[in-house]
């Protein structure tokens, strides 16, 4: 556990302090490459290895070994108890309450960023870091600055759209030295600097504390019986079959579905309460409006279609002034308007209509390359 020395009592000193960069090192090919990049460019880097789960300790030994190499100092923050409060039991009660969650952006929005930030105002460090492919881009006046996380150049790698909860006052201290760069290029680096272990990591996949198949996560972690067989129904209720129990099905889902009807069907509801699975055909799945919790827009003015605001892109990537509706990773640019409500809540009416929409899912809105906000699909319409 780091040792808190708390924050310093003349709170400049923290500001003033920006040859610092505490760094968040997990041990792969990312934030091991950002730390050699940062020591090149005249940082002193100070890396901090998250413990969230259980069986972690091949990468906290990778992280401390390079730490050891590039003789900067490595502690390491067991964050397992807060992880298993804020993220292990939001991703199984949304589960059993019949949504999808998405427990990156819950953990980037509101434990991993701001826990770094946290961590670094302990230790009276201005800067923090992350191997994160994404960049942020300033706009305004001295007086009238704004700041905004920006798509990264790797289309492949970008991981903008799980950071749009994150706040002005931390993105102004966001280090992030991989967001003009390409994985291969990332990898070239690390190599061409004699560290060929780290270029040549694999990339993890899937959720970091399930990384097999999440249903049988669920199963290990609600008590007994609480996951059982159930109906798939049509829209008009209408028995089709049985399933294995609903949270293991997910808006939208095509393929193993474990029922047969001679055409394409799809996930269109889960009804918890009932234990029921609705199935639908394609045409069927289409929304045209979606509401939103938990939302975050930095910037207000930004969500007007006719604002001024367009120049945040860079010259070469101009685009018009549309709001750009992601709820996927990767997938689905949406042309929509957005509409502000009470609550932290917003109406999203889509320009065309959209698939698959998620109740729990997340929804990322974008000017150009420009992260603008997002929230969390409540339901769709």
């Amino acid at each position: 556990m780091i040792p808190h020395s708390g924050i310093p009592d003349d709170k400049n000193s923290i500001e003033n302090n920006k040859t610092k960069v505490l760094l968040g090192m997990s041990g792969g090919t990312d934030s091991s490459t950002s730390a050699l990049i940062l020591l090149e460019q005249g940082y002193e880097v100070i890396g901090i290895t998250f413990v969230f789960c259980d069986g972690n300790d091949h990468h906290i030994a990778d992280a401390a070994s390079l730490a050891e190499r590039l003789n900067i100092k490595h502690i390491v923050y067991d964050a397992r108890e807060i992880f298993k409060k804020n993220i292990l039991s939001y991703f199984i009660s949304e589960y059993m309450s019949g949504r999808t969650p998405v427990p990156c952006i819950k953990c980037n929005n509101y434990l991993k960023w701001p826990l770094l930030a946290k961590t670094a105002d302990e230790m009276g460090i201005y800067y923090i870091a992350t191997g994160h492919y994404i960049k942020t881009i300033k706009r305004g006046t001295v007086e009238d600055e704004k700041i905004y996380i920006s798509r990264g150049n790797d289309p492949d790698k970008d991981q903008s759209f799980f950071m749009w909860g994150l706040k002005p006052d931390l993105l102004k201290r966001i280090v992030v030295p991989l967001g003009s760069l390409s994985k291969s290029q990332v990898r070239e680096i690390a190599a061409n600097k004699g560290h060929k272990k780290v270029a040549e990591k694999k990339d993890s996949l899937g959720v970091c504390f399930c990384p097999g198949d999440y249903r049988d996560f669920l199963k290990s972690n609600v008590p007994s019986g609480s996951i059982k067989e159930g109906y798939f129904v049509d829209t008009n209720g209408k028995i089709l079959g049985k399933h294995s129990g609903y949270p293991f099905f997910t808006v939208g889902q095509r393929r193993n579905l474990g029922i047969h009807l001679n055409k394409a069907i799809f996930v269109k509801e889960i009804i918890a309460q009932e234990n029921k699975v609705v199935i639908a055909s394609g045409d069927e799945m289409y929304k045209t409006v979606m509401y939103l919790k938990e939302v975050n827009v930095n910037y207000p003015e930004d969500l007007s279609s006719d604002s001024a605001n367009l120049n945040y892109t860079d010259p070469a990537n101009v685009a018009d002034n549309t709001i750009i509706c992601r709820i996927r990773y990767r997938k689905q640019n949406t042309p929509c308007s957005v509409e502000l409500l009470d609550g932290n809540r917003a109406k999203v009416t889509f320009h065309e209509p959209l698939n698959s929409v998620a109740p729990g899912q997340g929804a990322a809105f974008y000017k150009g390359e420009i992260l603008v906000g997002g929230g969390i699909i409540d339901y769709a319409l």
